[in-house]
């Protein structure tokens, strides 16, 4: 018996119903008729409630419910979570579903209603969207069943708790993963580039077209041909490829509920996979106060699985970014020259003038190429039409920001450092592009 009252929940349609008789009583001191017909009224209530309890109750094992979960969940995406009910009752059921999803998603009024037939399986889904990497855990599935009648509920918990790490974007991996084994990967990015290689490793002779490089014309085949021949060779391969991530305060910064630093870390992801697949070593690390999660850039075939772990483990407290120690770091560590992707921000160009000695330092031993981010919310205020004084002076000042971030990218180019200023959406196709490109003009 203690089980059962556990287990029961009474309907709101019940309450509705007592409360329509207890009208009609008091109504029946003004219409005294009315005082057997509404005795008679809630004597059928009372007998539905108990067939109601009666049928709800009968059998053990009303239904079954399990949530099929992945073994991890994708850090910005949606992922999607399947609930699998099965009805043993011989009657078509009302369910409400109450999954108890894990607290970072802040969600109060999680609810799914969904009625199934009778000796029937009905599978549902929906997706949740994680905006932090770390463990989530799942409390109890509780799934409430009412009959035909809908008078009460009773209550089947499921499940015992599970917990999920939400990793780095696998799921945008996953998408990039099969344009990587294309020589057309270029095509998905911005602009598309040439690919023509500068490397020893001969490929063929072609005839020149507007853009190739003259100091590969082929005199003796031009002779041959009575045309311009130049000669194609392949993109060098085994370079190494750092990326660096800034996880000071400056990546604090939100965009769609998540920060700029885990945009880079995805877009990290991302990149290292269309590196090792395009032969060249892959590496990061991470640096604030100090230098950590450090992969060196290798080829091997677990490199993959040691930068997700590295991304996955990336923890801050937000501190100011310390450029010095990153450049002793580099210069001790990396001795040959190499590409480096440095994912930061500068929202000014005094914010930059204070770490250009260590960029320029940095330069001069290896390719970098800084990548920074706009600020989406200011292209809002600029686009908008301004009707009071009050707009018109915010859209000056954030004009005068944006027209900054311009000012960042030519001061870079001044000292031979390659920039990416791009959106936090567009981050992961961006850096791809750039990739790319460099391989393709063969600066490295």
């Amino acid at each position: 018996m203690k089980r059962i009252f556990k287990q029961l929940y009474v309907n709101n349609l019940f309450f509705y119903a007592l409360l329509g008789i207890i009208t009609l009583f008091a109504c029946a001191f003004i219409f005294p008729f009315l005082y057997t017909a509404t005795w008679y009224l809630f004597i059928i209530l009372s007998c539905f409630w108990v067939l109601d309890l009666l049928i709800l109750f009968f059998t053990k094992t009303g239904v079954e419910a399990h949530r099929n979960l992945a073994e991890k969940l994708s850090n910005g995406d949606e992922n999607p979570i399947e609930i699998c009910i099965k009805n043993f009752y011989t009657f078509p059921i009302y369910t409400k579903i109450i999954d108890e999803i894990p607290f970072q998603f802040q969600v109060r009024n999680f609810e799914i209603s969904r009625k199934i037939n009778a000796s029937s399986q009905d599978d549902i889904r929906y997706f949740l969207r994680p905006t932090e990497r770390g463990e989530y855990h799942f409390g109890k599935l509780n799934v409430y069943v009412s009959s035909p009648l809908r008078l009460i509920s009773r209550r089947f918990m499921f499940e015992n708790g599970h917990m999920v790490p939400t990793y780095p974007s696998y799921i945008q991996l996953r998408k990039y993963d099969l344009m990587a084994f294309s020589n057309n990967l270029f095509q998905y990015g911005v602009k598309k580039i040439r690919r023509i290689g500068h490397t020893i490793e001969f490929e063929q002779i072609k005839e020149y077209v507007q853009g190739d490089d003259i100091r590969t014309l082929n005199w003796k085949a031009t002779a041959k041909k009575n045309a311009l021949m130049v000669n194609q060779f392949q993109d060098e391969k085994s370079q190494s490829v750092y990326m660096i991530i800034d996880k000071g305060r400056v990546m604090k910064m939100p965009f769609n509920q998540l920060s700029l630093l885990d945009y880079a870390i995805n877009a990290t992801l991302v990149l290292s996979n269309v590196i090792l697949k395009k032969h060249d070593k892959a590496g990061m690390f991470t640096f604030s106060k100090k230098v950590e999660n450090r992969v060196m850039a290798e080829k091997r075939s677990s490199q993959m699985q040691l930068i997700m772990e590295s991304l996955y483990n990336v923890k801050t407290d937000f501190f100011e970014s310390d450029y010095s120690r990153l450049y002793v770091d580099i210069k001790k560590n990396i001795n040959h020259r190499s590409l480096i992707l440095l994912y930061t921000n500068f929202e000014t160009l005094d914010g930059l003038h204070r770490q250009l000695p260590y960029l320029k330092g940095i330069a001069k031993n290896h390719l970098l190429v800084v990548v920074f981010f706009q600020n989406t919310e200011l292209n809002e205020i600029i686009h908008k039409k301004s009707e009071t004084v009050q707009e018109v002076y915010d859209k000056v000042i954030a004009e005068k920001f944006a027209f900054e971030k311009r000012l960042i990218v030519n001061e870079l180019k001044k000292y031979g450092i390659y920039s990416v200023l791009t959106q936090p959406e567009n981050l992961t196709l961006d850096t791809i592009n750039k990739y790319l490109e460099i391989k393709a003009r063969g600066i490295l």
